[in-house]
C-alpha cells in the first residue's frame, strides 16, 4: 500500500494488513518534525456530515466553498504509528524518496465553515476514528459488495 498525500488507501478504504502488510511512505527528508509530510487526516463521518451542512445551507447561485478538515496537523510517522495502535498490526513500512511536487505541510483551517456552518470536526481521535474503520474492514472484507 503507498501511503502518500491525496489517496491514503487503495480503494478508498483501509485495506486488511493481511493483504497490505506494507506502507511505502515516500520522502522523510521534509523540513517537518519527523522529516515525514505533515497532513489533516480526518474521519469520514465528520466528511459526510460537513457536505450534508453545506448543501443544507446551499441555495441557487450561491454555495460556499469550505475547507474542512480537522485543522489539525500530523505527519505521516504519527498516521502510520496510529495505524499500529488500532489495529495492532505490526506494519512494515519502507521508506522510499519522495514524490516530485509534494509539499511538506498541508492542512486544513477550518475557520470559515466553523463560522458560517457551525461545523467542526468531531471525530478528532486519529487512533479511535482508525479503530472504528478497522472494525468495519474486518466486518465487510469485500467491502459493501454487489447490489
Amino acid at each position: 500500500m503507498t501511503l502518500n498525500s491525496l489517496a491514503l488507501f487503495e480503494n478508498d478504504r483501509i485495506p486488511l494488513m493481511d493483504l497490505y502488510e506494507l506502507f511505502h511512505v515516500k520522502g522523510t527528508d521534509y523540513n517537518t518534525h519527523d522529516g515525514t509530510c505533515i497532513r489533516d487526516y480526518i474521519d469520514v463521518t465528520d466528511l459526510v456530515d460537513a457536505h450534508v451542512k453545506a448543501l443544507q445551507k446551499a441555495k441557487p447561485q450561491n454555495v460556499g466553498i469550505y475547507n474542512v478538515g480537522t485543522g489539525r496537523d500530523r505527519s505521516v510517522k504519527e498516521f502510520v504509528e496510529a495505524c499500529k495502535k488500532a489495529t495492532g498490526v505490526e506494519i512494515k513500512v519502507d521508506y522510499l524518496s519522495r514524490r516530485p511536487g509534494d509539499y511538506a505541510e498541508v492542512f486544513s483551517n477550518p475557520t470559515k465553515i466553523y463560522r458560517e456552518l457551525n461545523w467542526t470536526a468531531q471525530h478528532t481521535d486519529l487512533k479511535e476514528s482508525l479503530k472504528t474503520a478497522w472494525r468495519w474492514q474486518k466486518a465487510h472484507r469485500d467491502g459493501y459488495g454487489a447490489s
